[in-house]
Formats: structure tokens, C-alpha cells, sequence
């Protein structure tokens, strides 16, 4: 797939998910430091997979799925960035983010490469949103070909219902 940063092509690294797939297993950094994997999430989950916390585009959509999340039952939502795990906790602070867990891939960039969203040129993570349901299936999938546009929110949150 072509991806674009404000009309700039990119290259992706990695496999691409679709729905119906088994999520694939990754390991990213918590906050905390500690590792966090798809084993250590539970419910249904969303993945949003954003180049930085700290850029417009994102904190609008972090904030929109902080808000969002409150009202779900049983639905976990993560930010996975390159951002380091203390520039994510100083940033959640800031923004009073309670409902969104941030998560970082700057170790090993495994989940950028698992998931098909790796910018080779940048070293950031593209902007993507996955669901998942209980049984680690992929039930929605959005790859966006601009990054600096918001994903569907609306088609999200349907997936999720």
C-alpha cells in the first residue's frame, strides 16, 4: 500500500493485516518500562498505530478515543508510537488522557513490522487503526494513505458495537 506524509510517498515495512486475520503477537514498552504484548491484552482491543503523540493530528485522535472509550464496555483502547514511554507519561498527563494506554515500539519495532505499518524512511509508525475481538481476530482494519488525516471514528466505533 502507498502512504503519503502531506503528499511525500513512504514506504511501508512489513505485512499488512486484513480482517479475518489472527492478530499477530508483538511485544512493545509500556510506560512503566515493562513489556507489554497482545497476550497481555484482553476483551476487545483497539490499536492505534500513530507516527507521534506530540503532532496535531494524533492528539486530536487520542483525545477523541479517550473520550470515546469511557462509554465502551470491555474495550481497551492503545497508542502505540515510536515516542519514548516517558515523553507518552508526561504527554497522558498533560492531556488528562485516563482512557487510552499508550504504548511505545521505539525497542524493537515489532508491532510497526508485524502490523505492516514501519516507515522506512522516518522510523515512525504509520496511522492505522486495528480491532480486535476476544478471540484475537481482527474485525476492522483502516490503513491511512495520508498520514496526517484522522481515521474514521465512526467505522471504528461501529466495529466495536
Amino acid at each position: 500500500m502507498k502512504v503519503t506524509f502531506q503528499g511525500a510517498p513512504l514506504t511501508l515495512e512489513g505485512t499488512q493485516v486484513k480482517v479475518g486475520d489472527t492478530a499477530p503477537n508483538f511485544t512493545v514498552v509500556g510506560n512503566d518500562l515493562n513489556p507489554v504484548s497482545l497476550n497481555d491484552t484482553k476483551g476487545k482491543r483497539v490499536f492505534l498505530s500513530v507516527p507521534s503523540i506530540d503532532t496535531a493530528v494524533c492528539d486530536m485522535e487520542v483525545r477523541k478515543f479517550n473520550t470515546e472509550a469511557s462509554k465502551l464496555n470491555n474495550v481497551e483502547v492503545y497508542t502505540i508510537s515510536m515516542d519514548l514511554p516517558f515523553a507518552q507519561a508526561r504527554w497522558c498527563g498533560a492531556a488528562g488522557i485516563e482512557n487510552v494506554k499508550t504504548v511505545s515500539d521505539y525497542k524493537d519495532r515489532e508491532f510497526g513490522k508485524n502490523y505492516g505499518v514501519y516507515i522506512n524512511e522516518l522510523g515512525l509508525l504509520s496511522r492505522a487503526v486495528f480491532v480486535i475481538d476476544e478471540n484475537n481476530k481482527v474485525v476492522y482494519v483502516e490503513y491511512l494513505q495520508e498520514i496526517t488525516e484522522e481515521p474514521n471514528y465512526e467505522a471504528v466505533l461501529n466495529a466495536l458495537k
